[in-house]
């Protein structure tokens, strides 16, 4: 029974208490003491001397065991994979037990390997003079015994582990022995999250330095899976399991301190700063951006920006040399070019903080700034939408005391309590994102690591969805129901005046060059899908990446007619007093 379902082979092995758990069977991983087996690491020019070690199983439960030199057995722990459900208690007891033993277990060989079907586990006694170590599931499957049909057909995987691993522990205790400890899962049984998108072949690949907490590393570890299946349609992120990070389980998948690279077609890079379970985290992507429109949107947007940069600033230093006191609507036309400025500075500096070099919490910054000044800026828009259905209510006599610091508070405050109330719950929100590329056939998958695109923005598709789409679709959608209703009211004024050139005419210039500025254009990022989405993209990009200087155009339209009817009023004024005169 043993045999069939578990594919073990071997002798028959008597221990005290086996007929009470099962038939259980020794397997000789038939290794050579004077193999080597990796490139890199260990003792001894830089291989590791490989041992022998012994797999034992039972039926129907799991016996993870192993044998010391001299036949001593090794009991690391047993699990039962029919009691894994998705709240089981005994996943984390069992993983937490199998930690626990493997860096207590003694052996007199470099190093302690476990292998079954589903769980692979190593030991390795390391020192402070660790130069780095290699591990492949190819080098480590060479000399194993024969499995199933199954277990033979799995995906190769790999970890890479820098030299800078046991330095910290080493200044500050000075080891003469360290262990690491090594678990290979093919199953998600261990690992049930409140996140149902899938792992890439359910593979959990972890690591741990004795009982220490390995973070924060300057040359980061490298996780390499390999698949021999088409992902498209799917975003493939790095994550690792945070404990405790779910009410539900015990523990969440999280990106935080991963970056995810794809080297080629068939392999995910992960690229992590300490150390922990890790996978491949599998959801469904919308549709990826073509990678020949990359160049091109780049650069109309390095041109809008850069341009409208420039535009923002000339308009807030002419504000400031020419203001008058107690313009309210101009200065809520300069919070607004503030913004705006701000956002595009931002958007320039997030794809340069985004590069694998940069800092991870610089680039933290960066997304939580961009965010909260698109945030910034919609709020404005939604501002100058409010004050211009004051000023058509009220027919131009407007008072509100403290009008323009009520605004304010609203503008720039509201907008960083949510960033930092983000940042206080979860800074992991923030950080790199990955643009998918799409080849010339639609699949991101022809398309490299090195050409796909990163931004620091926000990560987490909940606060997306929340904070970004849902709070500028309310603005678009206030600001074109007040765009709808002031056209009636200046529709209804205009057949009340006699001259066609009155002032109702001019305002409604006005209110449609105002309001089509602030905010319709955003309206066109609800359709990046289907036969919309190559116009949309070159559209969007356009106006929004010129939003600064249209708003530039606009400040000057309104300062030339306000500059003129001054004028006007100047030379009626001189001609009544002529006449009076006379």
């Amino acid at each position: 029974l043993a045999r069939e379902a578990w594919g073990v082979r071997g002798t028959s092995f008597s221990q005290q208490g086996a007929a009470q758990e099962g038939i259980l069977e020794e397997v000789s991983t038939n290794w050579d003491p004077n193999k080597s087996y990796s490139g890199e690491g260990g003792e001894q020019g830089g291989k590791v001397r490989v041992g022998r070690e012994h797999w034992v199983c039972a039926g129907p439960e799991v016996r993870v065991t192993g044998t010391r030199s001299g036949g001593c057995p090794i009991h690391l722990g047993c699990w039962d994979p029919l009691s894994l459900g998705p709240h089981s208690r005994s996943a984390p007891t069992f993983v937490r037990g199998l930690e626990q033993r493997l860096l207590n277990v003694s052996f007199n060989a470099d190093h302690l390997i476990l292998q079954s079907e589903s769980i692979q586990a190593l030991a390795f006694n390391l020192n402070c003079s660790f130069p780095g170590l290699a591990l492949s599931s190819d080098t480590l499957s060479s000399g194993a015994p024969k499995q199933p049909r199954q277990a033979q057909a799995k995906i190769r995987h790999a970890m890479q582990f820098p030299k800078e691993l046991t330095q910290r522990t080493c200044r500050l205790r000075s080891p003469s022995q360290l262990r690491l400890i090594c678990i290979y899962f093919s199953t998600d049984l261990f690992f049930q999250s409140d996140n149902k998108s899938l792992l890439l072949h359910n593979y959990v690949l972890g690591a741990q330095l004795d009982n220490e907490s390995v973070k924060d590393l300057r040359e980061p570890i490298n996780i390499s899976f390999w698949h021999n299946e088409s992902l498209e349609g799917y975003v493939t992120t790095c994550v690792f399991w945070k404990e405790g990070a779910s009410k539900r389980y015990w523990g969440a998948w999280s990106p935080e301190g991963c970056r995810t690279e794809h080297p080629s077609h068939s392999q995910v890079l992960c690229r992590c700063n300490h150390l922990s379970y890790f996978a491949v985290l599998m959801q469904l992507s919308q549709d990826p951006l073509p990678a020949e429109l990359l160049a091109p949107l780049t650069y109309i947007s390095l041109v809008g920006c850069s341009i409208s940069i420039v535009a923002s600033l000339l308009t807030v230093l002419l504000y400031f040399l020419t203001r008058k006191k107690g313009d309210s609507l101009t200065s809520i036309h300069m919070n607004l070019h503030a913004s705006v400025l701000l956002l595009n500075v931002t958007f320039l500096l997030s794809p340069i903080l985004a590069v694998p070099s940069a800092p991870g919490s610089a680039c933290v910054a960066v997304a939580a700034t961009l965010h909260y000044a698109l945030l910034s800026c919609l709020t404005w828009m939604a501002i100058e939408g409010f004050n211009l259905y004051l000023l058509l209510v009220r027919v131009y006599n407007i008072y509100i005391r403290r009008y323009l610091l009520k605004l304010c508070v609203v503008g720039w405050g509201v907008p960083a309590f949510l960033v930092l109330l983000l940042l206080a719950i979860k800074s992991s929100v923030y950080g790199r994102h990955t643009i998918l590329l799409s080849g010339s056939q639609g699949d991101s998958r022809n398309v490299t690591g090195s050409q796909n695109t990163s931004i620091c923005w926000v990560q987490s598709p909940g606060v997306h969805g929340a904070l970004v789409i849902g709070y500028g679709g309310l603005t678009c959608l206030f600001n074109l129901v007040v765009l709808v209703w002031a056209l009636r009211v200046l529709r209804r004024m205009k057949a009340q005046e006699k001259a066609p050139g009155s002032r109702a005419c001019k305002d409604t210039v006005t209110v449609l060059g105002l309001t089509m500025l602030l905010g319709t254009t955003w309206t066109l990022a609800f359709f990046s899908f289907g036969v919309f989405l190559l116009p949309q993209l070159f559209l969007f990009t356009i106006f929004n990446s010129f939003y600064g200087f249209f708003l530039f155009l606009w400040f000057c339209f309104q300062r030339c007619r306000s500059e003129a009817v001054a004028a006007t009023e100047a030379e009626m004024e001189g001609f009544s007093s002529s006449q009076m005169m006379q």
